[in-house]
């Protein structure tokens, strides 16, 4: 049955995509010259899986100058689906996954936009085992992403990431604006989806906070609904932080 490697490619991609984006984009405001590698770290939860991760962002010229930027990145989590090649019997995976993408970032004026490809390892493991699923044991594959953020005012923001896995022929997108309140920090609402072909697919709309910051630590936060194709509705969060050195 092929539509629940789908399911779990789909859920992976968008829950470490969403989280990663944040931190990527959050990445270019007040950003000291003399830093030059940020460190991320979140989380995503929702009905039918569970996801955290961390990593990093490496910029030698220093993180607020357009130019060369690797992007490397740990993770792994579970998630749950039904599968009817077991007789409708519900299933169990766990994945470890691992990004290593060199990159370039473009800057002009209150826009940054910063590109990246490279490798996609995942590693599936299923319980019980589901010989219908393609995803399981080691995969592996070229990961392209694409990350933006706008300031059209001081007072606002938009941010917006794209990412496509070759393993699965998986993608995944987010679109979120912002306003800035008088304590730093922007809250708006985001929107958001991922897919893997045309067998799985998931929409997000919800409400994020981005920037808040304690001493040398900024978080990211976002509380909303999931739709998906296989009608399982529910909510879903969002936790990240990051720290520059």
């Amino acid at each position: 049955m092929r539509r629940v490697g789908s399911f779990a490619r789909a859920c992976l991609l968008g829950a470490i995509t969403s989280s990663v984006g944040v931190g990527a984009a959050s990445a270019d405001i007040e950003i000291d010259d003399e830093k030059t590698v940020l460190f991320f770290s979140g989380g995503d939860l929702w009905r039918h899986g569970s996801f955290s991760h961390g990593g990093l962002l490496w910029s030698p010229r220093g993180l607020d100058h357009q130019g060369f930027t690797l992007k490397m990145l740990l993770g792994g989590g579970q998630y749950r689906y039904v599968s009817g090649a077991l007789g409708n019997t519900a299933v169990t995976g766990h994945q470890v996954v691992a990004f290593l993408m060199p990159g370039w970032r473009f800057q002009k004026d209150r826009l940054t936009v910063s590109i990246f490809a490279g490798l996609d390892l995942q590693h599936h493991r299923l319980t019980p085992d589901d010989p219908a699923n393609s995803l399981h044991g080691t995969n592996y594959g070229v990961r392209a992403s694409l990350d933006l953020w706008f300031e059209p005012t001081p007072l606002s923001m938009i941010a917006a990431n794209i990412s496509v896995s070759s393993v699965g022929s998986s993608y995944s997108a987010r679109l979120a604006a912002g306003w800035r309140i008088p304590a730093d920090f922007h809250v708006g609402p985001e929107i958001g989806g991922f897919a893997s072909g045309e067998e799985y697919s998931q929409f997000r709309v919800g409400l994020h906070v981005t920037g808040l910051k304690t001493n040398d630590l900024e978080w990211s936060a976002a509380l909303g609904w999931t739709f998906d194709n296989d009608d399982r509705d529910g909510l879903y969060g969002r936790l990240g932080v990051l720290v520059r050195r």
